[in-house]
C-alpha cells in the first residue's frame, strides 16, 4: 500500500480500500460458520501447531511472508542505531502496555476474575505477527517494523514468563488482591516465537536475497512483490475466518460477557496507539516510524495469549474466551487506526517524512 500525504485512501488499491469492509464479511462469516455448521470446529482444532489451529497458523504465515520480503534488510543498520525509537518501544511495549492492561482490568472486571485474567495474559504478549500488516497498510517503516518484532520476540521469550508471574501473583499480593498462577514454559513460547515470526521472515529475507542477486532490485520491486502482495491481505482475511469459525459459538452464546470484556480492550488500544503516536511525535521521528511505534505498542500477540489460556486453564474457561475476544476488537479496531494514521500523515512536514517504497 502506497500513497501520498493528501488523498492517500483515494488513491488505494480496491482490495485496500474497502479492507474494513472485506474484514467485517469475513468476522461476521467466520461466527456465522462456527455456529451453525456442526462439528465445524473440531474440524478445524483437529491438528495444531504449538497449540494454534493449523489453518491459523497457515493463514498466519501466508499473511506475514509478503510484508516481510518487502523488507530491506540491507537498511536496518539505519533503525538499530536510532535510540529515539528502540528504547520507548521497548518501554511502552514492556512497561506500560502490561501495566495498563492489569489496572484496566482491575478497574473494570473486578467481579469476574476469569475474563480479568485472560486480559492480562493478553496485555503480557506482545504483538510479533499482525502488526506487520497494519504498519505497512498505514504505510510505517517496513524495516523498523521487522526490527522491532524480532525485539518484542526476543523479550517475549525471556520475559513473558517472568511477568505473567509478578501481575497474576505478586503485584496483587501486594495489593491485598486474589492471586492467580501461570504455568508457561519459556521452550513454549520460543515455539510461538520461532513458527510465527522465524519462519516468515527466514522466508523474506531468502525471497530477497535470492530474487535480488537473480534478477536485480529494479525487477524485484516492480514486478515480483506486486504479484505476491495481495496475498498478505488473503491470508489476514483467511485467518480471521478461520479464528472466529473456532469461537463462533461461544461468543454468540455470550454476548454481554464479550461486551464486558470488550470494553478494557477498546480502552486499551486506544490509549496504547495514541499515547505512542504522540510520544514518536513529540522526539521528532518520522511519519514512518511514529507508526511503527504506535502499531508495534498497541498490537498483541493473540496467538500466544490463545494458547497460554488454554494450555493453563483450559478451552471453555473465561480465560481463554478473553483471548479470543482479543482479536474480535483487536482487528476491527486497529484497522480503524490505520486510516486514522494516513489522515494524519498529513501533519508531518516533507523534511520529517522518511519515504517507504
Amino acid at each position: 500500500m502506497t500513497g501520498p500525504d493528501t488523498g492517500v485512501v483515494g488513491k488505494l488499491s480496491t482490495l485496500d480500500r474497502f479492507l474494513p469492509v472485506w474484514i467485517a464479511a469475513a468476522m461476521v462469516a467466520g461466527l456465522l460458520a462456527g455456529r451453525w455448521i456442526p462439528g465445524l470446529n473440531t474440524v478445524l482444532s483437529a491438528v495444531q501447531v504449538d497449540g494454534i489451529s493449523l489453518p491459523i497458523a497457515l493463514g498466519l504465515l501466508v499473511m506475514m511472508y509478503p510484508v516481510l520480503a518487502k523488507v530491506r534488510y540491507d537498511r536496518l543498520g539505519t533503525v538499530t542505531g536510532d535510540r529515539r525509537l528502540l528504547w520507548p518501544s521497548l518501554v511502552l511495549n514492556w512497561l506500560i502496555g502490561p501495566a495498563l492492561m492489569f489496572a484496566l482490568a482491575w478497574l473494570l472486571l473486578p467481579d469476574l476474575p476469569e475474563y480479568r485474567t485472560g486480559l492480562i495474559i493478553v496485555g503480557l504478549a506482545r504483538c510479533i505477527a499482525m502488526v506487520i500488516i497494519w504498519n505497512d497498510l498505514a504505510c510505517g517503516d517496513r524495516e523498523a517494523a521487522a526490527v522491532l518484532v524480532a525485539l518484542n520476540s526476543v523479550f517475549q521469550v525471556i520475559a513473558f514468563g517472568f511477568l505473567g508471574w509478578f501481575y497474576l501473583a505478586v503485584l496483587p499480593g501486594w495489593l491485598g488482591l486474589p492471586q492467580a498462577g501461570l504455568a508457561v514454559s519459556g521452550w513454549q513460547i520460543a515455539k510461538s516465537v520461532l513458527i510465527f515470526l522465524g519462519i516468515p521472515l527466514l522466508a523474506g529475507y531468502l525471497t530477497r536475497r535470492l530474487g535480488e542477486r537473480a534478477k536485480g532490485r529494479a525487477w524485484y520491486e516492480t514486478r515480483f512483490l506486486p504479484r505476491i502482495g495481495p496475498a498478505a491481505l488473503y491470508g489476514l482475511l483467511f485467518t480471521i475466518v478461520v479464528l472466529f469459525a473456532l469461537q463462533g459459538e461461544q461468543i454468540t452464546a455470550r454476548p454481554l460477557d464479550v461486551v464486558r470484556i470488550a470494553v478494557p480492550l477498546l480502552v486499551y488500544f486506544g490509549l496504547m496507539w495514541a499515547g505512542s503516536y504522540a510520544f514518536g511525535r513529540a522526539v521528532g521521528l518520522s511519519y514512518e516510524r511514529t507508526t511503527t511505534l504506535a502499531f508495534t505498542a498497541a498490537g498483541n500477540n493473540f496467538e500466544l495469549a490463545i494458547a497460554v489460556a488454554i494450555a493453563t486453564f483450559g478451552a471453555t474457561s473465561g480465560q481463554a474466551l478473553a483471548g479470543v475476544v482479543g482479536p474480535l476488537i483487536e482487528v476491527p479496531v486497529l484497522v480503524a487506526l490505520v486510516y486514522v494514521s494516513l489522515a494524519l500523515r498529513r501533519r508531518f512536514t516533507p523534511a520529517r517524512v522518511e519515504v517507504t517504497p
